[in-house]
């Protein structure tokens, strides 16, 4: 399957997962608002899941898909195996320790994690208890990814990218309810959804296992033992824990510093998840497929493919990232309005997410980056030069969002990450190009111009048709009559974009149709 095929179909199911997601987060809003037991679920949630983007997408992922690729690549299938199952025996001896830790502990990290919330034992309280619940979804999201590597780097793509579908399905199943019929009250509704999502993360498990399975990949059960290339995987992994979820750390700081203000954090993750729709689709398509071909590009002494793939990734983020930023930024209010505003979560809770939103946007081109260009350290089985990069880049939003945090609030927190996020973006693509293993042609700077110039035009007009149907978009408006202008202002920015980058010659749509067909 060629490059812009894989992307497509790892895309088309991220996209799925998130139209799903978005359906789950519309009845959430509805059913908890931005109250505190908002606050406390998303606190409680976030939690686990900053565990699972370090130890599996994040050093799990980039240690381990580089030399399976080169097992599979140079040894064949049985030593790439046997590779997984050793390492797969630490992964899941780590798992259970850190779980057992957690739960017996979680009273002393929930003070160091919400600070904020000491001042409120009841949210406080909500938040253990919901945090102890959910926790083990780590585990099961830890083992579903690292099964999805294995199968991503055999190019086996669906299962893995359609499982978040499982999850969201299960969090609707058990949301319909309390939204429709069986009104609770916030914080008993927390709890449902809370075991719904500890069932959902059992759910996309057993999918790739059964997916691994019939790829007879699976690794063998074993009692894990020290080897070279054990200590290899964890030389590689240990710097990756920090760099492979640099967003999610940053996300972390700033649900810290959020926890001292009512709303906050539950504003910032509403805004969060609208802008995690592009990034999810683009940015992680990108990393999914871009990681594997790479590794196995290098490891084959391909050099000139290798590097061609980087660019046909670059060039793809770009094309599609900074249209959706421009679009996000443009319509913020009317998006957030449309997918949110019912239910508990009224016209102030709109206007406060958009804020946010607008804020995260900015940082959008910069989070695909960073997918893009990590990827050429990793396969290169370099993991520390980027943690140096990702330890600056914490810093700077620990920094910018104490500074912005009293005045701006959670503005300030989204206006430090996504300030963070170039910042980590301007230092791999710089150090890349430095070694001589990245570069920009002066045909691929002009074309990376012009999709800047597009995507601010395209943007500029979605502005303005969105203030001139202001009225269409009000609170109060029935629902599908704003969804209606609502698509129908997307339709048109989408074919005005189109439209700019085909004329303007920064992509040629025929030419893009052609690699998208060819298999």
């Amino acid at each position: 399957m060629s490059l812009y095929r894989s992307f497509l179909s790892v895309g088309g199911l991220t996209l799925v997962s998130r139209v799903f997601g978005f359906i789950r987060d519309a009845l959430m809003a509805a059913v908890l608002g931005t109250g505190p037991a908002a606050d406390a679920f998303f606190a409680a949630f976030r939690f686990p899941n900053l565990f699972r983007r370090l130890f599996a997408e994040g050093a799990f992922n980039t240690a381990f898909v580089p030399m399976f690729s080169g097992a599979l690549e140079q040894q064949g299938d049985a030593a790439a195996r046997d590779l997984a199952s050793r390492i797969m025996a630490w992964l899941v001896a780590m798992l259970v320790v850190v779980t057992i830790l957690a739960e017996i502990f979680m009273p002393q990290i929930m003070v160091l994690f919400v600070p904020g919330f000491v001042d409120d034992p009841a949210k406080l309280e909500l938040t253990m208890l919901l945090t102890r619940i959910m926790f083990p979804y780590l585990a099961c999201m830890s083992l579903m990814a690292a099964y999805g590597a294995m199968l991503n780097s055999l190019g086996r793509f669906f299962a893995a990218a359609f499982a978040p579908v499982l999850l969201n399905i299960v969090n609707i199943v058990a949301l319909v309810p309390l939204a429709i019929w069986w009104v609770q009250a916030p914080e008993t509704a927390t709890v449902w959804v809370a075991i719904a999502t500890m069932a959902g993360g059992v759910a996309q498990l057993v999918l790739v296992w059964i997916a691994i399975e019939r790829a007879g990949f699976r690794p063998r059960f074993r009692l894990p033992r020290p080897d070279p290339e054990v200590r290899r995987f964890w030389v590689l992994a240990v710097p990756a824990i920090l760099t492979g979820g640099i967003t999610q750390i940053n996300i972390f700081v700033g649900t810290i510093i959020a926890s001292g203000a009512d709303n906050a954090i539950s504003v910032l993750s509403y805004a969060d998840r609208l802008y995690q729709l592009p990034l999810g689709i683009i940015g992680i398509a990108i990393g999914t497929v871009l990681l594997p071909e790479l590794s196995r590009h290098l490891k084959g002494g391909r050099l000139a493919e290798a590097e061609q793939t980087q660019d046909q990734s670059l060039v793809i983020a770009m094309l599609l990232s900074l249209p959706a930023a421009a679009a996000l930024i443009a319509m913020a209010e009317p998006i957030v309005r449309v997918l949110f505003e019912r239910g508990a979560f009224d016209p102030a809770a709109t206007r406060a997410t958009a804020e946010a939103l607008i804020a995260f946007s900015a940082g959008l081109p910069a989070y695909v980056l960073i997918r893009v260009l990590q990827p050429g350290y990793f396969a290169r089985e370099d993991t520390v030069t980027p943690t140096i990069f990702a330890a600056v880049s914490v810093v700077a939003n620990i920094a910018l969002s104490l500074w912005l945090f009293p005045t701006l609030l959670h503005v300030g927190i989204a206006i430090a990450t996504a300030a963070s996020a170039w910042l980590n973006a301007l230092l791999l693509g710089t150090v890349l190009a430095l070694r001589g293993q990245f570069r920009l042609s002066l045909d691929a700077g002009r074309r990376h111009a012009l999709i800047i110039l597009s995507s601010a035009l395209m943007g500029g007009a979605l502005y303005l048709l969105s203030q001139r149907g202001g009225p269409h978009l009000a609170p109060g408006v029935p629902l599908w009559h704003q969804a209606l202008v609502l698509a129908v202002l997307i339709a048109f920015g989408v074919v005005t974009y189109f439209t700019l980058v085909h004329f303007s010659g920064a992509q040629r749509l025929g030419l893009l149709l052609r690699r998208l067909r060819r298999g």
